[in-house]
């Protein structure tokens, strides 16, 4: 996702703290993340032991970002430590998020975070640009905390993105990451920026270009930047995958995505088929459609068990 030229946006009938008319959208359409209930997921609820340690990480750039630290919870310990970076509007406290983490930490140890401008994180969201920082961040605090573990960095639609940018030292706008994982693990991103062959991210685009929509997401926990992307754009997702040598790769994509469909993952995978990066692996799976809410046990147990598999190469 990427910050969109202005546009006028129409919004009726929900009010909207410090915007000052009442606007009318109805935002209750299932099939959008950006809307529905947050508990509405297809994974199992964390088990009772399932209590995160909250953490406060500091970035490069100066911002306190807020995590949830989980201890492995299967007794066979793979030595992984996973960073776990939520979609646009997410949280690590959101119950989709905890069902991911904790079907993670069936497999290592897991570190979820707030990006910035999201949850509890100072900061304001950049759509992908500075949040690199953030998911840097995670992987130097691991890799202090365990130094014989493989860190590796798991993210959701735009944490996907960032993810995927960070482990390629992408730089953000004024700082560059220095902490690159082991292997990393992209779910429902998208392979380039700017894209509105959707309705949802027609959407998604009208609401961060204009102040009414950037007010409304404010109700959603968000809080984004009114600054556009400099001019070139942060590296594009695609081009990450270029950059990214032989590190262990994991894409993994809906083939019903309404956020980011088929033409996003393909672009990834012949980015990484070009790079000739002989780690890089695509699954695409039947009947997924985006990120932490649609994401279902077998897909969850395969990304498990291919991180399970880096860490002993």
């Amino acid at each position: 996702m990427a910050p969109a030229k202005g546009q006028a946006l129409r919004i009726r009938g929900v009010n909207c703290p410090g915007v000052g008319h009442r606007f009318t959208y109805v935002l209750h359409n299932d099939a959008m993340a950006l809307t529905h209930s947050t508990s509405d997921y297809l994974l199992d609820p964390p088990p009772p032991e399932f209590q995160p340690t909250e953490l406060a990480l500091l970035t490069a750039d100066g911002e306190s970002i807020s995590a949830g630290w989980v201890p492995a919870l299967s007794a066979a310990d793979h030595g992984v430590s996973f960073v776990l970076a939520h979609g646009f509007t997410g949280s690590w406290r959101e119950p989709r998020v905890q069902a991911v983490a904790a079907h993670l930490a069936r497999f290592g140890d897991v570190l979820a975070i707030d990006q910035r401008g999201h949850g509890s994180s100072t900061g304001l969201c950049t759509v992908g640009m500075d949040e690199v920082l953030d998911v840097d961040a995670a992987v130097g605090y691991l890799r202090r905390r365990s130094a014989d573990r493989s860190v590796i960095s798991v993210g959701f639609s735009m944490g996907g993105s960032v993810t995927l940018r960070q482990a390629a030292l992408a730089p953000a706008s004024r700082l560059t990451p220095q902490h690159r994982p082991d292997a990393v693990i992209s779910v429902s991103s998208p392979g380039f920026w700017f894209y509105r062959g959707t309705k949802v991210m027609r959407l998604v685009h009208r609401l961060i270009a204009n102040p009414a929509g950037r007010a409304l997401l404010r109700t959603r926990g968000v809080r984004l930047t009114s600054s556009p992307w400099p001019e070139p754009p942060p590296l594009s997702p695609e081009d990450s995958v270029r950059r990214m040598g032989d590190l262990p790769l994991l894409i993994v994509h809906g083939d019903v995505d309404h956020y980011f469909p088929l033409e996003h993952v393909h672009v990834l995978e012949r980015a990484a088929g070009e790079s000739g990066n002989p780690n890089a692996e695509v699954i695409v799976v039947p009947g997924f459609s985006h990120a932490e809410s649609a994401v279902d046990p077998s897909t969850m147990d395969r990304i498990g068990k291919w991180a399970s598999s880096v860490s002993t190469r």
